[in-house]
């Protein structure tokens, strides 16, 4: 994007929508603004507001999402707004418009995240630059993209890896599938592998031990553990295990060379945890293939602002393409 060119890039989460100014591929920091979705009737009404207020016209402008997108156009997952090219174009009035599932926006961020947002959790091997990376959300809910670099272009094919199916392993993943299933028919990945899923298993391993203490926060599960609360261990052990499965599965099917990158508030929490309560063991419970697996470096990313930022470098590589 020339440095000319003012967009205007939104993050539209389940709960607010962060909504930010750029030049180029660099956001500024003091043009974000936090809106509560619920009160406003949709991004366009948001988008309005907030370039009547900072009083600019952009040029372009980029929407990541909460929930599935095509062919530039979805609906939150969690939230009953519609996203198109048609209502930014007409809250903004820019010519260049993109929309974007706020997992592709992460993705196209990687590269330009601050080395004081990354956090290395697994030395992998060194790679090209042009290797194949994998962008993993756990937060509200749970998603996965490969991200790949094809000469001076990024491709984030879009996806909804959180609703695949669970591989159990093991007699207590079975049980604990079951568990689920109870109350939710076909329960997906993000069932277990997100803030309610460890919830969830929290509640499972309640039911197991014969504890009454259930539906206790994500928050106070974590606190109970750093209390020495054997209970909560456990649980933090079963959804560490089966995030490293997870991310292990993946990474067999995407091969990303250049790292995989863990984000989203239930990934940043664990983080400190995942180490040393089994996320390498499920990472590495690949049969012949389990030395294979130590290819592949893995980071967390800690940057509130990354889905902006890939918003911004989106646009950018669109508007070279373009000129």
């Amino acid at each position: 994007m020339s440095s000319g060119i003012t967009a205007v890039l939104a993050d539209i989460g389940g709960t607010n929508t962060r909504v930010a100014l750029a030049r180029g591929a660099e956001v500024d920091a003091g043009s974000i603004r936090r809106y509560r979705n619920a009160d406003h009737p949709g991004i366009g009404a948001v988008l309005h507001d907030y370039l009547s207020t900072a009083q600019v016209a952009p040029q372009a402008a980029c929407v990541a999402m909460a929930g599935p997108v095509r062919d530039s156009a979805g609906r939150l997952t969690n939230l009953d707004w519609e996203v198109n090219r048609e209502i930014l174009a007409e809250a903004t009035g820019a010519e260049t418009l993109a929309v974007l599932n706020d997992l592709q926006a992460q993705g196209h961020a990687l590269g330009h995240i601050a080395p004081e947002n990354l956090t290395l959790l697994r030395r992998g091997q060194p790679a090209s630059p042009q290797a194949a990376r994998l962008v993993i959300g756990v937060g509200t809910g749970m998603n996965a993209a490969p991200v790949y670099r094809l000469d001076d272009r990024t491709l984030v094919p879009p996806s909804e890896a959180g609703h695949a199916t669970l591989a159990l392993r093991s007699d207590d993943e079975l049980r604990l599938f079951q568990y689920v299933s109870r109350k939710h028919d076909g329960a997906g990945i993000e069932h277990f592998l997100s803030g309610r899923g460890f919830e969830r298993i929290w509640n499972w391993v309640c039911e197991e031990e014969g504890s009454d203490e259930r539906d206790r926060s994500a928050a106070e599960i974590m606190a109970a553990m750093a209390a020495g609360d054997a209970r909560a261990h456990r649980a933090v052990e079963m959804f560490s295990r089966l995030m490293g499965r997870i991310c292990g599965d993946l990474a067999l099917i995407t091969l990303p060379f250049g790292g995989i990158y863990l984000i989203g508030g239930v990934a940043r929490h664990f983080g400190p945890h995942l180490l040393s309560c089994g996320f390498v063991d499920g990472f590495r419970d690949k049969g012949r293939f389990s030395t294979f697996m130590d290819q592949f470096p893995v980071h967390l990313v800690t940057d509130d602002y990354a889905a902006l930022t890939g918003c911004a470098c989106h646009l950018t590589e669109q508007l070279q393409i373009h000129a």
